[in-house]
């Protein structure tokens, strides 16, 4: 998904995406190294005390007071430990919700084909699970890693004054751990690849079984189609199952060597000991140090696979990010004058496969044109490439002689109402659906404005009339009842210019006589698009356009094309056929 970017590590995608915020990592690590400094002082005090027993101090307050000291070390360490992680929690939350607007922000500027060739399930586990999942990642890994990394390399600073020798012997088991641990990322790459394929693969089965169900159930593919979704979900089990069966043995060797400094210290600084090369308090000490030496580390091993994983999400979500946009400025060119529109040799194609044939049309303002012609022609293509949601690949497309292009998409989306077949309505009642095309709209004018378009009446009889939840993408009303919402959405943003793509195309005959009729009340003044696969609902159009394999075949009137146009004249005719039958079998 998405175009090719440069792989970042983790710290310069914090860095990108943080923003303003990197200051309170900031803040977070210095918590973090303070926790440090106070986690590391009961070790220095408690090798001083261990010195003081061995030069035979026996006063019980100097312990005492030590041992305070100590206790009070590891309350702060915890009181620092805990502003840490709280303000990177704080801080990674605030992160998480930009990303999340970054991405839904950056989807409305990228044309319409790149959004459709994405996967809706991947692109819905990338928003949703995948940002989330990097939550414990950002606001643990900042501040521990930090931590873990400090304590030990202070700590063996420390050792290196007491004993130089002692200090690298400390760390001699370091080496076979990591041998182990080298074992065990021998075939990461593939291996952490494999189980994000195998994730993304399951998410989109899953989606699709979901959406899908009507169908399967209505063609009893159940079984099949389940089928589907079991084999993906163990596909990613067994991804993960494998992976971690390769790892166990390696990963547990390096647990249990990596720790046990004590094998080499003990017998090592005793016999130094013994010969008089260094001193017994010295040698408990340095025992007691080297115990704890290690122990972060580990826990900075056990980061890496979160570590990886948060940096594969961080480079999807820089995928979408770094997708090329509609070209728009920041600013519109001045200078339009009315609400006309015109194509002058528009060519577009999705891929590959130019779809638009050098298109010159023009569209005045306050006018009706419709563009009929066969499944496939292009019309639908040229009513989107009119409401901005692709870019042509060339030629131009202006209102008012201003080219579209060099308009910000906000001001451009201000003078187009566009409504397609495809509608969709959001999981909230009516009455807001409706007041999305002006969110500024009191109830009486939604109300007003569903009169107007024709479908008050239907609205008030739903259980809860205006307030009635139309459930995900509208599912609780049937295909007629979701476009006519739409359509009065549409009305209520009173744009200049409406483009409507066979917005009638699942209404009953009755209903579309009153949608039509309400459409020609509300579009008086503006300039209308209409594509229409029931040609009667068209003929009193200013102009039709028909369109054949990505060009214009004919233009006109209706009259003048059942004249000149041999293409409209068999459309009319099948069109006219098909509405008698059915006319026909409705009457018998």
């Amino acid at each position: 998904m998405g175009g090719q970017t440069k792989q970042n590590n983790l710290l310069q995608y914090i860095l990108k995406f943080a923003g303003s915020d990197k200051k309170y990592y900031g803040k977070s690590i210095v918590y973090a190294l303070i926790g440090v400094a106070f986690s590391m002082l009961p070790f220095l005090l408690m090798g001083d005390m261990v010195k003081k027993l061995f030069s035979g101090e026996r006063e019980f307050k100097t312990y005492l007071l030590e041992g305070a000291c100590m206790a009070a070390c590891w309350v702060l360490r915890i009181v620092f430990h805990t502003l840490s992680t709280n303000t990177s929690h704080r801080t990674t939350f605030r992160v998480i919700g930009n990303i999340r607007e970054k991405l839904c922000d950056k989807l409305t500027r990228l044309p319409l084909g790149t959004v459709l060739d994405m996967s809706s399930g991947a692109l819905k586990n990338i928003v949703v699970e995948r940002v989330d999942s990097i939550e414990p990642t950002l606001a643990h890994v900042v501040p521990e890693f930090t931590s873990n990394i400090a304590a030990p390399v202070l700590m063996f600073l420390y050792l290196l004054t007491i004993d130089w020798r002692m200090a690298l012997i400390s760390l001699v088991t370091l080496p076979v751990a990591m041998v182990c641990m080298s074992l065990m990322f021998k075939d990461y790459d593939t291996n952490f690849k494999r189980t994000q394929d195998t994730t993304k693969a399951l998410n989109e089965t899953a989606v699709e079984y979901i959406n899908g169900i009507e169908v399967i159930k209505a063609f009893g593919k159940t079984e099949s189609s389940y089928q589907k979704f079991a084999d993906a979900a163990k596909d990613n089990a067994d991804s993960f199952v494998e992976w971690m069966r390769a790892c166990i043995v390696p990963f547990s060797l390096a647990m249990v060597v990596a720790p046990a400094t004590v094998l080499a210290v003990l017998p090592i600084g005793a016999l130094f000991a013994l010969h008089g090369s260094l001193a017994l308090a010295d040698f408990v000490a340095i025992l007691i140090l080297s115990m704890g030496l290690v122990t972060p580390l580990i826990t900075i091993m056990g980061y890496n696979d979160d570590i990886g994983k948060a940096t594969s999400i961080f480079g999807e979500i820089d995928s979408i990010l770094e997708l090329p946009e509609l070209e728009r400025p920041e600013k519109s060119k001045e200078g339009q004058s009315g609400y006309d529109v015109a194509l002058k040799e528009v060519r577009f194609g999705y891929k590959d496969k130019e779809i638009l044939h050098g298109i010159n049309l023009t569209i005045p303002e306050g006018s009706v044109t419709a563009l009929v012609g066969p499944s496939g022609s292009g019309k639908s293509t040229i009513a989107r490439l009119i409401a901005s949601l692709w870019d042509v690949s060339s030629g131009s497309i202006k209102i008012g002689g201003t080219d579209i292009r060099e308009m910000t998409l906000a001001d451009y989306n201000m003078q187009v109402a566009y409504v397609s077949q495809e509608t969709f309505l959001f999981d909230t009642t009516i009455r807001e659906n409706i007041r999305m095309g002006k969110p500024s709209a009191t109830d009486e004018e939604v109300e007003q404005i569903a009169k107007d378009s024709g479908c008050y009446d239907f609205i008030l009889n739903l259980e809860n009339g205006f307030d009635t939840i139309v459930g995900g993408s509208g599912a609780h009303l049937s295909g007629g009842e979701r476009q006519r919402i739409s359509i009065a959405r549409a009305m209520m943003k009173d744009a200049p210019i409406l483009i409507l793509d066979e917005a009638t195309a699942y209404t009953d005959p009755e209903n579309e006589a009153v949608i039509q009729n309400a459409v020609s009340r509300l579009a008086k003044g503006k300039t209308l698009i209409v594509i229409a696969h029931r040609l009667s609902t068209i003929i009193d159009s200013d102009q039709i356009v028909v369109i054949r394999d990505g060009e214009i075949a004919a233009k006109g009137t209706h009259t003048e094309l059942l004249k000149e146009s041999a293409l409209y004249k068999k459309m009319w005719e099948a069109h006219i056929y098909a509405k008698d039958t059915e006319e026909g079998g409705v009457a018998e």
